[in-house]
């Protein structure tokens, strides 16, 4: 694919979604799907913090402990999530933040290709996670959509179940 040259070097580095509770949502994105914190950077005077969470394989010595070190690893990362979290939302009664699946209608998801969508999922099951769609469920068989504790729904698919799917279906 043909890419501009004035775009060379360009990485998607991450992906923002804003969070009442740090602590329950470090816990599921790191306890349940699996993801490292990469960096935490607190902004006092203005009372929010940011946590950047991806995947780095066991044992990779590639990431940096001192801190401006770090950063800039993290910044050149591809792929991260990044979650938001604005000082005092965790004392506010309900979700302060919209899904963007309720209406009106916005952000969708993000998605997560996992080896095996139905271990996957019995995974899921051990820790309680919420689901929006099970595997078997709806017409788009063998991916499952589970919700994180804000609500944001996550698509778990497998890579060459779905092209299959895809290709069955003639979108491909």
């Amino acid at each position: 694919m043909r890419q501009p040259t004035q775009t060379k070097g360009f990485v998607f580095n991450q992906t923002m979604l804003r969070i009442k509770e740090p602590a329950r949502s470090l816990a599921f994105y790191r306890e349940v799907l699996g993801m490292a914190l990469l960096k935490q950077i607190d902004f006092v005077e203005m009372k929010f913090s940011l946590f950047f969470l991806g995947y780095v394989d066991e044992g990779d010595n590639r990431v940096p402990n001192h801190p401006v070190d770090r950063a800039r690893y993290t910044f050149s990362q591809a792929a991260l999530l990044e979650l938001t979290h604005n000082w005092g939302t965790e004392n506010e009664d309900g979700e302060p933040y919209h899904n963007g699946n309720a209406d009106p209608r916005g952000f969708g998801h993000i998605g997560l290709s996992v080896p095996n969508v139905d271990d996957a999922c019995r995974h899921f099951d051990d820790f309680n996670v919420e689901f929006v769609k099970r595997p078997n469920d709806g017409s788009m068989k063998g991916l499952a959509f589970i919700q994180d504790p804000d609500g944001y729904w996550i698509e778990i698919l497998e890579a060459a179940s779905l092209a299959r799917l895809c290709a069955a279906s003639g979108a491909i």
